[in-house]
C-alpha cells in the first residue's frame, strides 16, 4: 500500500459493500475500526442512492485493542441480524481490522444465526476493490445456488452489475430489452438488485450474459463448471460488438439474430457531414479494462478516431489490454498511478482523452477535451436520466458523449477566430437575446463605381494568391457554413503581409491575428 491523493479503486471490502448495497435483503458485518466507515458518502452522496448501505460496521477504537475486540465483533453481527432481518448475512474485516486476525467466519459461525452466513477472505494489502467484488459476488454464488431444472422457456442470468459501477443500472435495463427482444426471458440479474432468494435460482438459466468481467468472470466460470451453463465472452459496448453479441447470444439459445435496428443512430452520425471534422483526432483511452478495450474499438472502427494511448488500472487484466494495445500498433500502460497516466497522456499529446474521473481532473488541468467511460466516477456520472454504455442505445449516448466536448471545443475555435464579425464581436451581446444586442449600424450601399472597384480589387488579390495543396486540405476541414468567411480572412492577412503562397502556417497565423 502506498500513500496518494487519488486512487483508481478502493481496498477489497469496498467491492464487497459494492456487491451487497447492489443486492437487496443482504447485510454485510464489516469488522472495522471508526476511520473505515464511509460507505455513506460512497454509496449515498456519489451514487445519490435513497437507501443507506446495508453495512453494519463493529467500529473498534484505539482502547478496545487492549481488550476483547472479537466479543465486539460478534454483538455488532446478532445485533444487525435482529435489526435487519436479512435472508443472508456476509461477514468480514477492513484493512485495518484483518491486522488483529479475529476471524470474522470463525466468530459469526458461533452464533448459531438462522440465515445463510457467508464469510469472505479478502487480501486487502494484495488485492483491490473489483477482486473484493468478484469474490464477493463468487462466494455468495457458491453458498446460495441450488441445483435445479432449467426454465421452460429459454432463459439467462445477467451477471457483474453491482452498485457504485459505471451505468450499470442502465447497461442492465438495456441489454435486457435486447433479449426479450429476441425472445429470451431473463432468470435473474445478480447482483444488482437481486436477493439471496434469486441466487438460488440461478442455476435454471439455460446459459449466462458477462456484462462485466471485472465483477461477475469467477462466478460464470464456477456457474459453467459447477451447473454446466456456457457464458457469453462478447462485451456489447458499441455497435459492431452488440451485433456480435446478438449473433452469439443467439447461437447459445438456438433463436434468430434478427434485430430491429430502427433506433440505432450512431453509425450514421459516425459517417454523416457534421462528424467528418471529427475523423483522425488522436484520443488517448484508459479507465478498467473492459470499457478502455470497447471504447478503443468504437473510437478506432466506429468513429474514425486515431487512438494514441490505451491502458487500464486493474492489473488482473494486463493480458487481454496489451493484446488489444498491440492491434493499434501501442504498447498498453498498466498502472494504478495517476501520475503515470498524467505522464503518457502529455507525452501523446491528443486532442480528447477518454477516462475515468482521474483523467477528467487531468484533462483540465492540460486543456484536454475529454468524456468518462469508466469507473470510478463522481456524482454527475450517475446521471438521473435513462443513459446506458451497452447495446444499441448505448452506442448512441457514446456517439453524444464523446463529440460533445469535440463540439464545444470547435464552437469556441470558431467564436474565437471570428471574433472581429460583426455578429461574434464582444459588444454584440448573446445572439438569442436580441433586445440586449448592440444594433447592427446601417449597411450603406456602394456606389457603382465603388462597387466595381471592390470587385477588380478582390480579383487582383485572388489572382496574386496561391493556396498550397496541403493549405487547401485543411481548409476543407472547416464545416462549409463558415469555410468562406475562413478563406476570405486567411488571404486578407496574407495580402496585408506580402504573402503570396498560402501555407498551413499563414491559415493558423490568420487565425490567431483574428483571435487577438
Amino acid at each position: 500500500m502506498k500513500l496518494t491523493l487519488w486512487t483508481y479503486e478502493g481496498p477489497p471490502h469496498v467491492g464487497a459493500m459494492r456487491v451487497a448495497t447492489g443486492m437487496r435483503s443482504v447485510h454485510y458485518v464489516l469488522h472495522a475500526p471508526q476511520g473505515d466507515t464511509y460507505a455513506d458518502l460512497l454509496f449515498t452522496m456519489i451514487e445519490r442512492r435513497n437507501h443507506r448501505p446495508p453495512v453494519t460496521f463493529t467500529t473498534f477504537q484505539a482502547s478496545d485493542l487492549g481488550a476483547d475486540t472479537a466479543t465486539l465483533f460478534k454483538r455488532a453481527a446478532q445485533s444487525a441480524f435482529d435489526r435487519f432481518q436479512p435472508q443472508a448475512m456476509i461477514v468480514g474485516a477492513s484493512c485495518t481490522a484483518e491486522l488483529i486476525q479475529d476471524d470474522p467466519g470463525g466468530l459469526a459461525s458461533t452464533l448459531g444465526l438462522p440465515c445463510p452466513v457467508v464469510p469472505l477472505d479478502l487480501p486487502s494489502y494484495s488485492r483491490k476493490e473489483n477482486f473484493g467484488a468478484d469474490e464477493t459476488f463468487l462466494a455468495l454464488t457458491r453458498a446460495l445456488a441450488q441445483p435445479c431444472d432449467r426454465t421452460a422457456e429459454v432463459s439467462c442470468n445477467i451477471l457483474g452489475a453491482t452498485a457504485l459501477g459505471f451505468r450499470h443500472r442502465d447497461d442492465v435495463a438495456e441489454i435486457t430489452k435486447l433479449l426479450t427482444q429476441m425472445g429470451i426471458a431473463v432468470n435473474v440479474a445478480a447482483p444488482l438488485d437481486a436477493t439471496p432468494e434469486d441466487l438460488k435460482r440461478l442455476p435454471a438459466a439455460h446459459f449466462n450474459v458477462l456484462l462485466y468481467p471485472e465483477t461477475g468472470e469467477s462466478a460464470a466460470r464456477w456457474l459453467e463448471k459447477t451447473h454446466a451453463q456456457p457464458w457469453t465472452k462478447t462485451i456489447p459496448i458499441g455497435a459492431e460488438a452488440t451485433r456480435e453479441f446478438i449473433i452469439e447470444v443467439a447461437a447459445l439459445a438456438n433463436v434468430s439474430a434478427q434485430v430491429d435496428e430502427k433506433n440505432l443512430r450512431q453509425p450514421w452520425w459516425s459517417a454523416s457531414v457534421d462528424s467528418t471534422y471529427l475523423t483522425g483526432k488522436r484520443v488517448f483511452i484508459f479507465g478498467d479494462a473492459t470499457h478502455a478495450i470497447a471504447a478503443a474499438r468504437v473510437a478506432s472502427k466506429e468513429i474514425g478516431f486515431e487512438v494514441v494511448g490505451l491502458g487500464c488500472y486493474n492489473r488482473e487484466f494486463a493480458r487481454p489490454m496489451r493484446a488489444a494495445a498491440k492491434d493499434y500498433g501501442l504498447e498498453a500502460l498498466i498502472s494504478d498511478d495517476y501520475l503515470d497516466v498524467e505522464a503518457a497522456i502529455i507525452a501523446a499529446a491528443p486532442e480528447l482523452i477518454l477516462g475515468t474521473q482521474m483523467e477528467r481532473h487531468i484533462a483540465k488541468r492540460l486543456g484536454i477535451a475529454c468524456a468518462v467511460i469508466s469507473a470510478p466516477v463522481h456524482v454527475q456520472d450517475f446521471p438521473a436520466r435513462y443513459s446506458p454504455q451497452m447495446g444499441f442505445e448505448g452506442a448512441n449516448v457514446l456517439f453524444d458523449t464523446w463529440i460533445h466536448p469535440l463540439v464545444m471545443g470547435l464552437e469556441e475555435h470558431l467564436l474565437t477566430m471570428f471574433r472581429e464579425d460583426f455578429e461574434f464581436h464582444d459588444a454584440a451581446g448573446p445572439s438569442h437575446h436580441g433586445g440586449k444586442a448592440t444594433p447592427a449600424q446601417p449597411i450603406l450601399e456602394p456606389t457603382p463605381d465603388a462597387a466595381t472597384q471592390m470587385i477588380e480589387a478582390a480579383q487582383a488579390l485572388a489572382d496574386a494568391l496561391h493556396w498550397l495543396p496541403d493549405a487547401e486540405r485543411e481548409l476543407k476541414k472547416i464545416p462549409f457554413f463558415v469555410r468562406a468567411k475562413a478563406r476570405r480572412n486567411t488571404e486578407k492577412y496574407a495580402a496585408e503581409k506580402g504573402v503570396t503562397q498560402i501555407s498551413i502556417e499563414t491559415l493558423y497565423e490568420a487565425k490567431a491575428h483574428y483571435a487577438r
